[in-house]
């Protein structure tokens, strides 16, 4: 049924209340036509009305991403100090401060820079797209290129692009939960309605971030971007995404060390001006022991490293929209997904049309073809296939009317003229098709009641569904004239025939699953098929005895009894699509870190519920909108790529998290410790911020790290409380062996305060340097071989610190040259100490790692 609002123009509706327009009225004042906008005109009004987007999202500016390296408290009072510190004579100081802070954020900048440029181009890769008529064509465009005045065709599974107003509408109905809440589709069709209209009853407009169920129409773009319902409510409120388990724990462990920082901080201070040591002097190496403690570093390395993982993922396939989501494609242990395309080929085939007596039905053949090419709805595979089977030319029949698919009726009724009368055709689930019919059709030329043929209808479906086959029904019905059909005239239809459809699994796909099982990822399908052909494709695909759940007996359970059944099923069949949402939710309150791989138009509200929301580039828009992670192809194995560069992304990030917590911080607290007792500084505020900067150069290079495969062999999570227990162990051990190295130097080199900060400098640098390579791998460092960067950067730096106090920068900074046997004992306590490192940590994981 289609329609064009054609009522008078109410001028007393304002200027916004497009639904109080008539179409031709919106049209005229937005200077549009039912054909579109050209090329041209639209580039004019987009100038104007800026992109369709719900906040601009303007890149921030080079010079802006520098200065937010230094937004820290910490960093600018430590500028604030070395600006005082100018002031009052102390020149050098506050120069190699301003300096070395600046190479510190220039670093940050430069991989933020890359990071962020990198993530761009691969958004860009799957932006959702819409269908506008530009220059009287239909033309895909990216959604935020719309402008008012463009006219948007929408089908099932679009997402609505921007606030429209009907032009036509065929059966459509929307999900509008979004906006008002509403579970149920809502149908639309063109009209004027008053200006006080609420926006739950304008069925006459569709609003961006809707989606379009079942059915078709073309609708003019009336407000777009901020200016939409959608754009008004997003901008009063945050819509931020849920915190992972990732991002909760890097604020949880931020926290912890900024409220050790602080209390050190305050504690050193106040205990150094209570010795008498100069105020100035107190302040900046309180300040710079609190850069060393603080990983200023951290965000930028985070960013780095999901940035790399992401790019190292999109040349696999896999495209992340959420960078921090990959911590849980990694810690991911179930994986649910359709078997359609996912298990199988996704490439439906028919395998013949029969009639009630299982016989070769050329009527029903006709009739399917003739359904699936005029149908205006989702084009799908399955509609392909039929029509792909015995080809025929079918350009003389001619669409009346439609009755579009939808997920309750899961029918779709075609109103066509065959041999001279009007005749509906409907095509659907078997027994939904059943629940409308009356009679069969023999295949004989007569017709009987459908109760003498039910059984037999049965029987059929049942030993095709054991063999694997899929089966769709076809029944029909004269109108005797009647143009304009409702889903109330599918009603007394004749019962005409089965297709019969198969799709077979995937090459390859039991191997695939073994190696998802060994990757500790357990798959379950949820399907909507029934029972038995679902059962029977899993044992095909490798699960030998599937235990499977259905539909039905899910409406049946507790919520507690569900929480117990989800674990222990992995085929769940005959499922409502509101249903997933539900096995989703049960799954992840039983513990599980629970991925969700949809295309579908009914997949929305699962993709959403997932811990990892997955869909494919061929998917609808909904799909597509709501998932974390897209599928440049719809496999599996590109999936199981994505899963161990995730793991591999979250391991190099917690290298530096244990690096961050090993020497350096160990460092700081012998650093702050030495400082109570010795009549100088242990380090002048500059050689501190020196050593925080070398310490982080090869820091810089661990997302690149070679990460090895027992790492990457099972789901990993965050888990502070084993953090803290590795930065009490680490930074103990580092603390031990700062003090030894002050007993060296004051009691065997007898050292003043140049030659102390510099031997303990070198040391400091060289420990913290040389611990990377041991705590980077739970292995023998010596058997595990460090990335190429890595490797370089910590040699370059260890080169730097044995050469800086012999070059001509060593006065700027206060050092002074190292005797040989002192350089040499400096050696041998840092062998040492790498030797210990190895030691602790081969004790450490046997007696925490349990599931780490």
């Amino acid at each position: 049924m289609e329609a064009t609002a054609t009522m008078p123009i109410a001028a007393e509706a304002p200027p916004e209340a497009f639904w109080a327009l008539p179409a031709e009225a919106l049209l005229a004042r937005l200077r549009a036509t039912p054909a579109g906008l050209s090329t041209a005109q639209a580039a004019k009004i987009r100038q104007v009305a800026g992109p369709n987007q719900l906040q601009a999202h303007a890149e921030a500016s080079a010079v802006g991403l520098f200065l937010n390296q230094f937004n820290s408290p910490v960093s600018l009072l430590l500028l604030g100090a070395a600006v005082l510190s100018f002031f009052l004579g102390d020149a050098t100081d506050a120069v190699i401060i301003f300096v070395i802070l600046l190479l510190s954020g220039g670093l940050g900048f430069w991989q933020e820079k890359n990071a962020s440029d990198a993530m761009g181009h691969l958004l860009a890769l799957v932006t959702v797209k819409t269908t506008a008529w530009r220059d009287g064509q239909q033309t895909p465009l990216p959604a935020s290129e719309l402008v008012p005045g463009d006219v948007v065709s929408l089908r099932a599974g679009d997402l609505v692009p921007a606030d429209c107003r009907l032009l036509e509408a065929n059966e459509l109905f929307v999900n509008e939960a979004t906006l008002t809440g509403e579970t149920f589709p809502v149908g639309k069709q063109p009209g004027t309605l008053p200006a006080d209209t609420p926006i739950a009853r304008r069925h006459n407009a569709v609003f961006m971030g809707a989606h379009v169920v079942s059915g078709s129409g073309r609708a003019l773009v009336a407000e777009t971007g901020p200016l939409t319902e959608l754009g008004r409510i997003a901008g009063h409120i945050s819509t931020a995404p849920p915190e992972t388990d990732f991002e909760r724990g890097i604020r949880q462990f931020g926290y912890l060390l900024l409220e050790l920082t602080l209390l050190l901080v305050m504690l050193i201070f106040g205990i150094n001006v209570s010795l008498h040591k100069p105020v100035l002097s107190a302040l900046l190496f309180s300040l710079a022991i609190a850069v060393g403690l603080t990983p200023q570093l951290l965000p930028a390395i985070i960013s780095i490293n999901l940035a790399q993982g992401a790019r190292r993922m999109a040349e696999h396939r896999v495209i992340v929209k959420r960078l921090s989501v990959i911590e849980n494609i990694g810690s991911m242990n179930v994986l649910c997904a359709d078997k359609t395309g996912t298990l199988t080929e996704g490439r439906v085939q028919v395998d013949r049309i029969i009639d009630v007596a299982g016989q070769p039905s050329a009527r029903a053949l006709l009739l399917t073809q003739i359904n699936s090419f005029l149908q205006q709805g989702f084009h799908n595979p399955i509609d392909e296939a039929i029509l792909a089977f015995q080809p025929t030319d079918l350009s003389a029949y001619q669409r009346v009317d439609e009755l579009p698919y939808d997920f309750i009726r899961k029918r779709l009724t075609l109103l066509t003229e065959l041999d001279g009368e009007l005749l509906m055709i409907t095509k659907g689930a078997l027994q939904n098709v059943l629940e409308v019919c009356r009679f069969v059709d023999t295949g004989t030329g007569t017709v009987a009641p459908l109760a003498d043929f039910r059984g037999q209808i049965e029987h059929t479906y049942q030993e095709l569904s054991q063999q694997g086959f899929r089966t769709l029904a076809l029944a029909t019905k004269p109108t005797h004239g009647l143009r304009d059909i409702t889903t109330a005239d599918e009603v007394d239809m004749t019962f005409v025939g089965i297709v019969v459809l198969l799709d077979p699994p995937k090459a390859g796909i039991a191997h695939t699953l073994g190696e998802l099982r060994r990757l500790g990822v357990q798959l379950k399908m949820i399907t909507g098929d029934n029972a038995l052909v679902a059962a029977s494709t899993a044992r095909r695909v490798g699960i030998a005895s599937p235990e499977v759940l259905t539909g039905a007996l899910l409406r049946e359970l507790s919520l507690e009894a569900l929480r117990h059944r989800v674990v222990a099923t992995n085929v769940f069949a005959e499922v409502e699509p509101n249903q997933k949402e539900s096995i989703i939710r049960a799954l992840r309150q039983a513990g599980c870190v629970v991925g969700y791989l949809g295309d579908g138009i009914n997949d929305a509200s699962a993709l959403h519920e997932a811990d990892v929301g997955i869909s494919v580039d061929s998917a609808v828009d909904v799909a597509k909108e709501s998932a974390d992670v897209v599928l440049l192809e719809h496999n599996l194995t590109v999936l199981i790529n994505g899963v161990r560069e995730g793991r591999r992304t979250f391991a190099n990030t917690m290298k530096y998290i244990f690096m961050a917590t090993s020497a350096n911080f160990g460092n700081m607290f012998s650093m702050a410790g030495a400082s109570l007792f010795l009549p100088f500084l242990p380090l002048r505020p500059t050689q501190i911020l020196l050593t925080n900067l070398l310490t982080d150069l090869p820091e810089m290079a661990i997302g690149s790290d070679n990460v090895e495969r027992d790492t990457v062999a099972q789901p990993t999570r965050w888990d502070l409380r084993f953090i803290r227990h590795f930065m009490l162990a680490f930074g103990l051990l580092s603390s031990l062996f700062d003090y030894a190295s002050f007993g060296l130097l004051l009691l065997v080199f007898r050292a003043g305060e140049h030659l102390f900060q510099t031997g303990w400098f070198v040391e400091s640098v060289l420990s913290a340097s040389a611990v990377v390579l041991v705590v980077r791998t739970r292995r023998p460092f010596f058997r595990s071989r460090p990335g190429r960067w890595l490797a370089v950067a910590t040699a370059g730096v260890a080169l730097v610190v044995l050469a800086l106090p012999f070059s001509p920068l060593a006065q700027a900074f206060g050092f002074t040259p190292l005797p040989w046997r002192l350089l040499g004992a400096i050696l041998l306590i840092v062998a040492t100490y790498v030797l210990s490192a190895e030691a602790l940590k081969r004790w450490f994981y046997r007696r925490y790692a349990v599931n780490h």
